[in-house]
């Protein structure tokens, strides 16, 4: 048996979003029936390098098929000014669940990017009002371009308004998208005055006021991954159906994690994860919602999805390198 090298373009190519929206759901509901296992990510901190790393193992049963694997990922502020190297790199090792062979080592970071994406599709699914047709996206970073991509893909999504205090990354994701869709520069308040708004930015003081916030805004905070960072004002947590991917990271580090620590946010408020929702238990958007918000941190059985996904495709596709990494093929000779 080989196994697969798949870089950054090859996942690229093989992640496709009508593919992995649904498997994100498959990640999510596994997850709620206790198919899944995700053990706690695990943390190396490293001061004398300013950085960390992070390994993040999973496995899931989504029935017709199952998946394990594991993301080793860092976080280094100083590698751009000092390396040239990006400040976060990942490698997802992906592996047969039956015989623990190593079926592919992959880019984990392109496959972040497109699992979160995809994570915000399956939440915009169940929490947005079904013929919305505006997207407001704050922060034109990379994360940016797979929220559009993956949200596309479940809502008719006409006009796109986006707003970074970068007018060069604004620029850039306009070109990129203008030919597919009505894609404008706005302000911050433009932006989440629309049907769906994501917000993919890593402040630490919150950007988006309660008043900026539409009616019936559904609001994907995908930004927070640390303590500290908080990008919704604590009245628009307050106001919201409020749905969570995974209490232990979310009250650590997602979205809620200030608010929740400081007393102003509890239990209560919180109306229940995203796998309840997409499994039937409790019931996504209805008639008498108003703003609804999906605090993402990001999970392991997500990544272990996404890879399932791109393995499939790229062995159809003929796409990645394959080589011995065990040296198995000598025990034939």
């Amino acid at each position: 048996m080989q196994t697969l090298l798949l870089n950054s373009d090859d996942v690229h190519e093989n992640a496709n979003m009508a593919d992995l929206v649904p498997a994100i759901e498959e990640a999510f509901a596994a997850f709620e029936r206790g198919d899944a296992q995700m053990p706690p990510k695990s943390y190396i901190d490293l001061p004398q390098y300013n950085g960390d790393f992070r390994s993040m193992p999973a496995y899931m049963d989504a029935g017709d098929w199952d998946a394990a694997g594991i993301k080793w990922v860092n976080v280094h502020p100083d590698n751009g000014s000092k390396f040239d190297l990006p400040t976060v790199m990942g490698t997802m090792v992906y592996s047969s669940p039956e015989t623990a062979f190593p079926l592919a080592v992959m880019d984990g970071t392109e496959l972040t990017m497109k699992r979160t994406g995809a994570a915000a599709a399956v939440a915009t699914d169940h929490l947005a009002v079904a013929d919305a047709s505006s997207l407001g996206i704050v922060g034109a970073g990379v994360q940016s371009y797979t929220q559009l991509e993956a949200i596309a893909t479940v809502r008719d999504i006409e006009e796109v308004v986006v707003s970074d205090l970068d007018e060069e990354r604004v620029a850039n994701f306009i070109d990129a998208f203008e030919d597919d869709f009505d894609v404008r520069p706005g302000s911050i308040a433009e932006a989440a005055s629309c049907d769906v708004l994501s917000t993919v930015t890593p402040v630490e003081s919150p950007i988006v006021s309660r008043d900026d916030v539409g009616e019936h805004t559904h609001i994907n905070a995908m930004g927070a991954d640390a303590e500290g960072k908080h990008e919704l004002a604590d009245e628009i947590l307050l106001d919201a159906k409020l749905v969570i991917d995974d209490h232990e990271q979310t009250t650590h580090s997602g979205e809620i994690n200030v608010p929740y620590n400081e007393g102003v946010l509890s239990d209560d408020d919180i109306y229940g994860d995203i796998g309840e929702i997409v499994v039937g238990d409790r019931e996504g958007r209805t008639a008498d919602d108003g703003i609804s918000v999906f605090d993402s941190t990001g999970l392991a059985i997500q990544d272990v999805a996404a890879a399932h996904v791109v393995y499939e495709h790229a062995k159809e596709n003929d796409n990645g390198y394959e080589f011995d990494l065990l040296g198995l093929g000598d025990r034939s000779e």
